[in-house]
């Protein structure tokens, strides 16, 4: 008699970590997450603001605007300091370059390679002090004689038109006094000599006459335009007249 066939073995079934795995993962980040999301809801509903913390909120609040003003202040101080600072150097570089000019000025005349010039006019300015007052300043230059001390006076002459007809004021009218002296003088190389003139009412200058007068020797006189002298410039014409 044949025996019975076995009956076939069936292997256990097999468990699938991975799954399983993953499945508790989410859990645990479920359980996470509404742990922290219900710390958060409660600690929002139970974290009352005390009067104290209130209090040190207010002066760090205080504390940082003050710093923001004193920072404001400091960079306001600073810039005012920077301008002032500018305008001491364009100041300064001013002050420079006239010296620079003063220096040019006397070598031209004190050098020793000066050219030698006699009694001259160097330069007449104006200046107005109203309609009719003017105020001049002119500079007598001489190196011919070195060391030679050259004195005398000054006389001013302006002409121009009024009423459409052509007139030359003489020192005493622009003085308005008769035989009125003129601006003294003395010097070895250069001197400036200043005085005021009155013009007449509706008289309109066009050139202005310096006379130099010396104690010994012939005048001198210059002539010099009018606009130009009232703008700084004071350029002479280049005619002397002894």
């Amino acid at each position: 008699m044949n025996a019975r066939p076995a009956p076939p073995t069936v292997p256990p079934p097999r468990f699938r970590r991975g799954p399983v795995i993953a499945g508790i993962a989410v859990a645990i980040a479920l359980v996470l997450g509404g742990w922290g999301l219900w710390r958060v809801l409660a600690g929002g509903a139970g974290d009352d603001t005390t009067p104290a913390q209130l209090r040190a909120q207010q002066r760090r609040i205080e504390s940082l605007e003050q710093q923001v003003a004193t920072l404001s202040r400091s960079d306001q101080i600073s810039r005012d300091a920077n301008r002032d600072l500018q305008a001491t150097v364009s100041e300064r570089d001013e002050e420079i370059a006239g010296l620079r000019a003063d220096v040019a000025f006397y070598e031209r005349f004190v050098g020793a390679t000066a050219q030698r010039r006699g009694l001259s006019v160097h330069e007449l300015t104006l200046q107005p002090q109203d309609e009719q007052a003017w105020h001049f300043t002119a500079t007598l230059t001489q190196n011919l004689n070195r060391g030679a001390v050259n004195a005398g006076r000054l006389l001013v002459s302006v002409e121009g038109t009024e009423a459409g007809k052509l007139r030359r004021l003489a020192w005493s009218d622009l003085r308005q006094q008769p035989n009125a002296p003129g601006v003294p003088y003395s010097f070895k190389y250069f001197q400036q000599v200043e005085g005021d003139l009155l013009l007449p009412p509706g008289f309109k200058p066009v050139r202005v006459i310096a006379r130099v007068v010396p104690q010994g020797g012939a005048a001198v006189e210059q002539s010099f335009p009018w606009a130009q002298a009232a703008a700084k410039e004071g350029a002479g014409e280049g005619a002397d007249t002894h």
